[in-house]
């Protein structure tokens, strides 16, 4: 921002014709970012509102940068002599303190509270997955292109983002050069015509922008090893691209595609300067090379192209996802130290070199406890000795709830708490099998949502917010729900918390692994290559993930002896009595004349009846492998009983849904794209399963 002054005379004249209040913002020309320009800009738009409370006629804010006693992206407030004194750490800092004197006054605080906040973990990361080039072909993300293509709907994201101090924004493609280059070697690889190609990389550079105003880092994440589908038919090199396959059994080594992987990445970091990073993995497009292959593959192709590059950039060096020559997981202490010594000896980046691991596989929303990463378990060589060259990221993936609200702030305190070591400076939390960007999901007109994002506006909020500062109180996420539905905030927040630990209780008993192997929200899994509802004999072999609970079969086994663990009963119970009381604070809230109200509300309904139905799926299994064990009819009726209610819980879900979700195309559905989610389809896998024990089937 060039003429400062001329801003501040402007927010004072604004602001005093809104309310005859005015706002003074008094910040050292030396000291104005983009980040500062860009948080007084949105604290003007705030200052707007005419329903806006602090004491006196003129809100007056000194801010400044101490580098010294604060940290990056650190921030104080004080009040003194009439007067906030704002003082951040760095650019960051103080865009951070302006957007929390945004949120005080948006929340009605009548004095600007005093704080002084550090940012808990440096590394605050969304995943994106983007719909071109995507990991997987299906209409639910490519009817995202468009959406995807236009720079509003990324404002909109990268201000969600600010807000929720996320500070790095991951872009996952299996191939997006080709969308960003026309190389001098290869022109043949690039397709789209220059004038198009022009609009593409006016694209880019203005979202790579955007995101740094906003003290957003922003990183390319590929897979290996894969080319454009141009190139691929041009040269008859990595044909698995054309068709945009992910899961190949053999990866193209040849040096054609090393160089060309070289060129691209060298000629994306000079084209781009305001691209932070690049990130890739050692898995899918890797099919038939051992774990040695591919690195030396990594340092022969991507690590090479770095070097030739004009400039440094950050890195991500994802954990290798097989230990053998096999696409598929699985883990091995060679491979980890192997790993390790990449790691702890890679100059060609800036320091520390980002090293990503899947939390508890693609199912992160489980337990706080690091039951396995891709492939399995993990030995301790990626943390001792505690490296000096790199850091851990934790990746949560999401692939457990997209059309549900959710928001459990206890959970990603004690997930913190529990594993953000001195070796992990961050987390990433987003998903591989949905987009937030088109909002084709909800079905009812009247909404205030503009994008997919926009209904989970609670997950994104608490999890940002708590990568900033696990201390944040339950009263800002309140004061949330209060600033959108006014009167309801404490008992709405309150009902969602609680409702929210219903996926995190059937990922951490399912214990699954890849993608479709749990689809929370559904309580689906991949079975016989088909989504389907939990089977009754899968659930009682199951072991469950959370080390406090106990599986059926081995409570059976125990005979009755809990040995301090949380029984499949005990479990049932706690579970039906929550969703119950959820269900019962929600009575008295009248959705009638808001829309969005009414749809937090039939989420959190639908969550409830989730979990009594799960609940008594518990209940049923475990009468059902008594009957197994003891052959007495008495056990095998009350099955079916329990069975027979559960079933009378899921026609309440799709009760509660049908009004307001239509059947939409989601990619666990892949192994049939035309086939559509809804709860409703899923009811006569409830049916079929109490017949077949009728009879005798099972």
């Amino acid at each position: 921002m060039k003429n400062l002054t001329h801003l501040v005379a402007f927010l004072i004249i604004y602001l005093s014709a809104c309310n005859e209040k005015s706002l003074k913002i008094q910040v050292e020309t030396a000291l104005v970012s983009p980040q500062v320009s860009y948080a007084i800009q949105h604290l003007g738009a705030a200052g707007s509102d005419k329903n806006l409370k602090y004491d006196g006629n003129q809100l007056d804010i000194i801010a400044n940068i101490d580098a010294v006693n604060l940290k990056p992206e650190a921030f104080s407030i004080e009040n003194y002599e009439g007067k906030i004194i704002l003082t951040g750490g760095d650019p960051s800092g103080l865009m951070y303190g302006l957007l929390d004197i945004k949120e005080q006054l948006e929340h009605g605080k009548s004095m600007i509270s005093e704080k002084q906040l550090d940012a808990r973990l440096p590394f605050r990361a969304i995943k994106f997955n983007l719909p071109w080039a995507s990991y997987r072909n299906s209409e639910a993300l490519s009817l995202h292109s468009q959406t995807c293509r236009d720079l509003d709907f990324w404002e909109a994201f990268l201000d969600m983002m600010a807000a929720n101090r996320f500070n790095a924004l991951t872009l996952w493609s299996q191939h997006p050069f080709s969308y960003m280059v026309k190389l001098d070697k290869y022109p043949e690889a690039c397709s789209i015509p220059d004038a198009e190609l022009a609009e593409w990389q006016t694209f880019w550079s203005k979202l790579f922008a955007m995101a740094k105003e906003r003290g957003i880092e922003t990183y390319l994440i590929n897979w290996n090893i894969f080319v454009s589908p141009e190139f691929a038919r041009a040269t008859g090199a990595a044909t698995y691209s054309i068709e945009n396959e992910y899961f190949i059994a053999q990866g193209d080594t040849s040096e054609l595609v090393k160089d060309y992987t070289r060129e691209c990445v060298r000629e994306v970091i000079d084209q781009y300067p305001d691209l932070t990073g690049l990130g890739i993995g050692l898995g899918e497009g890797m099919g038939g090379m051992t774990p040695v292959e591919r690195e030396l593959w990594l340092h022969e192709a991507y690590i090479e192209g770095m070097r030739q590059a004009g400039r440094k950039i950050k890195f991500i060096h994802r954990v290798p996802f097989s230990a053998n020559t096999n696409s598929g997981g699985s883990a091995s202490s060679f491979v980890e130290r192997m790993t390790r010594e990449t790691l702890d000896t890679l100059t060609v980046s800036e320091l520390p070199v980002y090293t990503e691991l899947k939390f508890n596989w693609s199912h992160a929303h489980s337990t706080p406890h690091l039951a396995k990463v891709h492939g399995g378990e993990l030995t301790d060589a990626y943390w001792n000795p505690v490296p000096e060259n790199y850091r851990l990221a934790w990746m949560m993936r999401n692939e457990d709830f997209f059309m549900l609200r959710w928001g459990q702030a206890d959970f990603v305190r004690k997930h913190i708490a529990a594993n953000a070591h001195a070796y992990v400076n961050g987390y990433y939390v987003g998903s591989e099998c949905y987009i937030p960007a088109k909002d084709y999901i909800t079905s009812l007109p009247g909404t205030s949502y503009r994008y997919g994002f926009d209904r989970q506006w609670m997950f994104y909020t608490i999890w940002g917010r708590l990568l900033y500062n696990p201390a944040e109180l339950d009263a800002v996420f309140e004061a949330a729900f209060e600033r959108r539905f006014p009167m309801q905030g404490k008992n709405l927040y309150s009902a969602q918390h609680t409702i929210s630990k219903v996926p995190l209780i059937f990922a951490s008993y399912w214990n699954a692994t890849w993608d479709f192997t749990l689809y929370s929200e559904g309580m689906l899994t991949l079975n016989n290559n088909r989504m389907t509802v939990f089977p009754l004999e899968e659930l009682c072999n199951k072991t469950p993930m959370e080390p406090q609970y106990m599986g059926i079969g081995e409570f059976v086994n125990s005979s009755g002896d809990s040995h301090g663990k949380i029984t499949p009963l005990h479990l049932a119970d706690s579970l039906e009595t929550f969703c119950r009381e959820t269900l019962n604070l929600l009575q008295s809230i009248d959705t009638e004349r808001n829309v969005d109200l009414l749809y937090e509300v039939s989420d959190m309904k639908t969550w409830a009846n989730l979990g009594i139905s799960f609940a008594n799926r518990l209940r049923a299994g475990l009468a059902y492998e008594q009957y197994k064990n003891s052959g007495e009819m008495a056990d095998k009726n009350k099955a079916i009983d329990l069975l027979e209610r559960s079933l009378e819980n899921w026609k309440e879900v799709v009760s509660i849904t049908e009004p307001v979700y239509k059947p939409v195309p989601l990619v666990h559905n892949n192994e049939n794209d035309k086939a559509l989610f809804h709860w409703s389809v899923f009811q006569k896998d409830i049916e079929e399963e109490i017949e077949r024990l009728k009879g005798g089937e099972m």
